[in-house]
């Protein structure tokens, strides 16, 4: 019992410390948020890329894009993290240069985590019906046109759902580049910890990492409501939107019936 009084006792003093301190690991916050949008949209970028790359007619390319995809998938994010902001500017010129740490981090996150998304793109043009791909002929458009206009509209319904995962791991992996200066959220909780040595800081980084998480999720079922709608699946539009806030395992009429 008396543990428990003093975990109490202990939160007030802790919370002052850490509003003396906001400023700072709102600073985090912002640096964060910040590597992982940026992160996240390199990785998309990759991802079609190499998504695209993987089914492409020409057997060398195919090879390429599996090659580069397997590698950074198969290697750590620490080890490319660490590369390259240590290793990189030890090459000699002009294979050799200085990145900012930002962008650094951001480069390896959307590295890794767009070699993984670029399965998740190629499987999902993988599961669209063999059909539209006849509508395509039947339409007389060109197979470029055809994957653009027919195929990627349904697979990229298909893909949110993993991506917006794939996002959330990507937010836990940023909290990797505090180890090369960029003082992001879980950097700063660090410094607050061994300056004033309160825990609390802990507390305000899981419920900021949360947080972000949570926005992450509402964006992508956000995505995920509109790209259905545009191809004619599920509910009518308005009904989606209000229910976009539900908890989970809630119906709406619509679902009922």
């Amino acid at each position: 019992m008396d543990g428990v009084i003093g975990f109490f006792e202990s939160l007030g003093p802790n919370f002052q410390i850490l509003l003396e301190r906001s400023p700072q690991v709102l600073d985090g916050v912002w640096v964060t948020a910040l590597a992982t949008v940026l992160g996240a949209l390199l990785a998309l970028a990759i991802s079609f890329v190499l998504g695209l790359l993987q089914i492409a007619p020409i057997f060398i390319v195919r090879i390429l894009a599996r090659v580069f995809v397997e590698f950074f998938r198969g290697t750590s994010l620490v080890v490319q993290l660490f590369w390259l902001a240590f290793v990189l500017p030890q090459l000699p010129y002009p294979l050799g240069f200085q990145l900012d740490p930002l962008l650094i981090g951001v480069l390896a996150l959307g590295l890794n985590y767009g070699a993984y998304g670029a399965e998740v793109v190629r499987g999902s043009i993988g599961s669209v019906p063999k059909g539209q791909y006849e509508a395509i002929s039947a339409l007389s458009l060109s197979p470029a046109r055809g994957m653009f206009r027919i195929v990627i509209p349904q697979a990229w319904a298909l893909m949110i759902p993993s991506l917006s995962n794939l996002w959330i791991q990507l937010l836990k992996g940023s909290a990797i580049v505090g180890s090369i200066t960029l003082y992001d959220l879980f950097f700063q909780v660090e410094q607050v910890r061994d300056r004033t040595g309160t825990w609390f800081a802990y507390l305000f980084a899981l419920v900021a990492y949360y947080l972000i998480a949570w926005v992450i999720v509402i964006v992508m079922n956000g995505l995920e409501i509109r790209a259905k709608h545009q191809i004619g699946r599920g509910p009518a539009l308005s009904s989606s939107w209000r229910s976009l806030f539900r908890a989970p395992g809630a119906t709406t009429k619509e679902g009922i019936a």
